[in-house]
């Protein structure tokens, strides 16, 4: 059951929040994302434009400010799920035209999207780069990833987790991006990041930290923008 609360709506106004009772079964924090949930702005207009996720704003700003994709480009979308990524690329690189091509992986299946191949496939898996390579038909222009790790409630553990992630698809990354092209990677800010930027800035010409207005401003999550890929093999 859910009960508002708070002053009145419109622009001037505080606007009305939604406040969750917590259930039995429902644990606190359960309650609080859900709470979050339906408080959040981006899930309302996301719901309302048609994105999977409120997650596609995130690549939606990145890609204002940096001009990442482009008509015609070959992109590939780590940890694709629900598919709010894939759904963006699709829109931006005009794959839904039959000019670019986005392929979505994960190993969680997915409702079909226009414009977007999708493969249920661990991406460390040894054959993974050589099938992505073959459903793009070359090597890939950009390579996303918006994978997390799942958490285990301890902040040292998790934000560890999270950076080994990302290490595997920066090393990913580096088997599929054709000379030139980029990687974007959420990270969560934390001390344990400095290697991988050092990697970051061996492979790549520039390397950016990057947060999103669409990233919740309480989260430590930021996203690594290396661009320029130098490819040495």
């Amino acid at each position: 059951m859910t009960k508002t609360s708070g002053g009145s709506g419109g622009e001037g106004g505080r606007g009305l929040k939604t406040r969750v009772k917590t259930a039995r079964k429902r644990t606190l924090s359960s309650t609080l994302w859900l709470q979050r949930q339906l408080n959040d702005p981006y899930v309302a207009r996301a719901k309302r434009e048609g994105w999977r996720s409120r997650a596609a704003f995130k690549l939606i700003e990145i890609d204002e400010k940096f001009h990442l994709l482009k008509p015609g480009q070959r992109i590939v979308d780590l940890g694709a799920a629900p598919g709010g990524w894939s759904q963006v690329a699709a829109k931006k690189v005009k794959s839904v035209d039959g000019k670019g091509c986005v392929v979505g992986i994960d190993l969680l299946d997915i409702e079909p999207i226009p414009g977007v191949q999708f493969a249920v496939q661990d991406f460390l898996a040894d054959e993974t780069p050589d099938l992505l390579k073959s459903m793009l038909g070359g090597e890939a222009d950009g390579v996303l990833s918006d994978m997390a790790a799942n958490t285990t409630g301890h902040k040292g553990t998790d934000h560890l987790r999270i950076v080994h992630l990302a290490e595997l698809a920066v090393a990913f990354a580096a088997e599929v991006l054709s000379p030139g092209g980029y990687f974007l990677c959420k990270l969560f800010q934390g001390g344990e990041t400095g290697e991988l930027v050092t990697q970051l800035k061996r492979d790549f010409a520039l390397v950016r930290h990057v947060k999103p207005q669409a990233s919740r401003a309480d989260s430590s999550e930021l996203y690594v923008l290396a661009t320029g890929f130098r490819a040495s093999r």
